[in-house]
Parts: structure tokens; sequence; C-alpha cells
């Protein structure tokens, strides 16, 4: 049997799925304190592509809004869009890697642990 997906028995629920595209782009632009134009131009671009409703309006998510977050902050720093794009992916993957270095260590002590409490 498949467990139902976040929020199935309660619409409302689906707000808290990060990645449910719960906002338009008015909404997702004033929540970020940027024009329309700038959403507009990172889905051209294909650095952030929104989800569509049936009418094709663009709806964001809130994961779409923390990378869109990302990248305008790294526009302002002065990055184009293709480099910080490009950061953006090496960020995630830095991050990506830091988890497993960590879960991988917390293995590795767990077996330590576990082989020098059998020594003594």
């Amino acid at each position: 049997m498949t467990r139902p997906g976040p929020g199935a028995g309660d619409p409302v629920g689906r707000l808290d799925d990060p990645d449910y595209p719960a906002l338009t782009m008015s909404q997702a632009a004033a929540l970020l304190g940027v024009q329309a134009a700038f959403l507009r131009s990172l889905d051209i671009a294909g650095v952030l592509q929104p989800h569509r409703s049936p009418g094709g309006h663009r709806r964001y998510s809130r994961h779409q809004l923390t990378l869109a977050a990302r990248l305008r902050q790294l526009l302002d720093d002065g990055h184009t869009l293709a480099s910080a794009g490009v950061i953006l992916g090496l960020q995630d993957q830095l991050a990506d890697a830091r988890a497993d270095t960590e879960r991988l260590q917390a293995t590795v002590d767990r077996l330590q642990t576990g082989e020098d409490g059998g020594d003594g």
C-alpha cells in the first residue's frame, strides 16, 4: 500500500510542503522584494522553472523562493546570471558533500565505539 503525499488528507497541509507551488508570481515577487520581471527572467534563462497552473500562470514553491533569493543576492554581489547559477549549484553540492561526510563520520564513530566496547 502506498502512503499518501504531504497534505493528501488535508489540503491546507500541502502548504507545509516546501515544493508545493502555492504562490503566484506577484505574491512571490512581493515576498522577495523584487519585480515580477526578475522572476520571469529566471524562468526564461532556465535557472528557475516555476510550476504552471492549468491556465499557464507561474506558481512558485517555498523551495523556489529560497533559490530565487539566493540568486538575487549573488546578482546583487555583481555576479552574472550564468555565474550565479553555477555558484548555486556548487554551493548545493558542497552542502550535500558536507552532509555526507557528517553521516559517514557518525557511522565511523558508531562502529569504532562498538568495536572498542568489545575489547575491554
